[in-house]
């Protein structure tokens, strides 16, 4: 078996290898990651989320999401917009998140950015980036998957000009991954084909 490649789980069922690294992820890999993600409160907090991953294990994030959710009221981008001194006080002494100040203050701008946009306008800023699946070889190894793609520099230049904080290039990518814009599991790895029934393979 090539490095990289799938690894079979205990259930028989062939997974992306880190879809195996640890419990906590084998069903967030299984029924999330790929899957389109839509609707700007939705992406808002994906965003939010990779922004705090970066520099760290996802896993990390992955068990805290529930906590970050209390934190930030769900991530409703009109609610977090309205969060004062006190609420960042409050984020930034709250050990069940990620209390990096760069992180928390820039999630609290780009909220106060997002409330001023029309209803839909960052799901379909987000997803115009979205690349032609068709263009898009499935990947044998996790060798075979970038960090970064031309699209991800693409659509981190625009949030950025846009005014969004802590999105690059790479960070844009995860989100691309995380939220379906392309399917990145593995070739042989059981939840491929289910992804891109889902909306995912585009093209």
């Amino acid at each position: 078996m090539s490095e990289g490649a799938v690894v079979t789980g205990p259930d028989g069922k062939p997974r992306c290898p880190w879809g195996l690294s640890a419990e906590d992820y084998v069903a967030y890999h299984d029924s999330e990651w790929g899957r389109p993600v839509h609707g700007d409160d939705a992406l808002f907090e994906r965003l939010c989320l990779e922004a705090f991953q970066s520099g760290l294990s996802w896993i990390t994030i992955l068990r805290r999401r529930e906590s970050f959710r209390s934190a930030f009221d769900s991530f409703k981008i009109a609610s977090v917009a309205e969060f004062t001194d006190a609420d960042r006080e409050r984020l930034l002494a709250d050990p069940g998140i990620i209390r990096n100040r760069a992180k928390v203050d820039a999630t609290l701008a780009n909220a106060r950015v997002l409330a001023e946009w029309p209803a839909g306008e960052l799901d379909t800023l987000i997803w115009s980036y979205a690349p032609d699946a068709a263009k898009r070889p499935a990947p044998r190894t996790a060798a075979d998957v970038p960090p970064v793609t031309d699209e991800s520099t693409a659509l981190s230049k625009a949030l950025k000009k846009a005014g969004i904080r802590f999105v690059g290039p790479t960070t844009a990518y995860a989100l691309m991954q995380a939220c379906g814009l392309v399917n990145d599991h593995l070739a042989d790895c059981f939840v491929r084909d289910s992804v891109a029934s889902a909306g995912t393979a585009r093209g």
